[in-house]
């Protein structure tokens, strides 16, 4: 082929058509995918998220949904000084914009404070192991009483003026006293007598002995 012949295929109006629907071809599927995705997504829509924390579950429910959201509960706390079915915390917060049919994900107030085992540390831990464990688990304390035996040492535990053993379930608005020694015993406490141990005499024994004493 000669070069004169090659580039006079560039001046074909034919190529020049093709590659021009193709640039339209190419631009029209660019704009198709960018409105698309925004018509699809609802680019642009936005429903602003309201303040329901304090508020009651089931007006919330309905509120929500004539918003065009919805509200799952995920977990529940507790408030005393809120009422029950309260929420607690919600997810998104307020003032953020969703899309409709978006999720608010919420924490419940419970009806009860809620109630957990008392552990073994009676006669099993000192006083700030003991105190590091309830602690933990959400129990309030009131200052130790001191009882005799070991010090430090936790011999008991009282709710309410009741001893609670291990394993009983208690609320955590129940306060605790731990029962710790002071370091002192009672001076009529039982003291273990060992009796000195005799030996028999044999009859050698005895005859060593009488002629000793003579």
């Amino acid at each position: 082929m000669e070069a004169k012949e090659f580039f006079g295929k560039f001046s074909s109006g034919f190529l020049w058509g093709n590659l021009l629907a193709m640039v339209l071809v190419v631009v029209a599927l660019a704009f198709g995918v960018k409105y698309g995705l925004d018509i699809y997504t609802r680019h642009g829509e936005g429903v602003e998220v309201p303040k329901i924390e304090g508020m009651i579950y089931e007006k919330v429910r309905t509120m929500m949904i004539e918003r065009g959201l919805y509200v799952v509960v995920t977990d529940s706390g507790y408030n005393k000084k809120l009422p029950a079915g309260s929420i607690l915390v919600q997810n998104p917060g307020p003032g953020v914009k969703v899309k409709p049919g978006h999720t608010i994900y919420v924490t419940v107030n419970s009806p009860s404070s809620p109630s957990f085992a008392i552990p073994d540390v009676v006669d099993n831990s000192s006083y700030r192991e003991a105190e590091a464990k309830l602690v933990s688990l959400g129990f309030k304390l009131e200052p130790p009483q001191q009882v005799e035996g070991e010090k430090d040492w936790v011999y008991g535990i009282l709710c309410r003026g009741r001893k609670v053993s291990t394993g009983d379930r208690v609320s955590i608005d129940d306060p605790l006293t731990l029962l710790i020694g002071n370091g002192h015993y009672s001076s009529d406490e039982e003291i273990d007598y060992i009796e000195p141990e005799y030996k028999l005499m044999q009859k050698g024994d005895v005859d060593e002995f009488e002629e000793i004493v003579e």
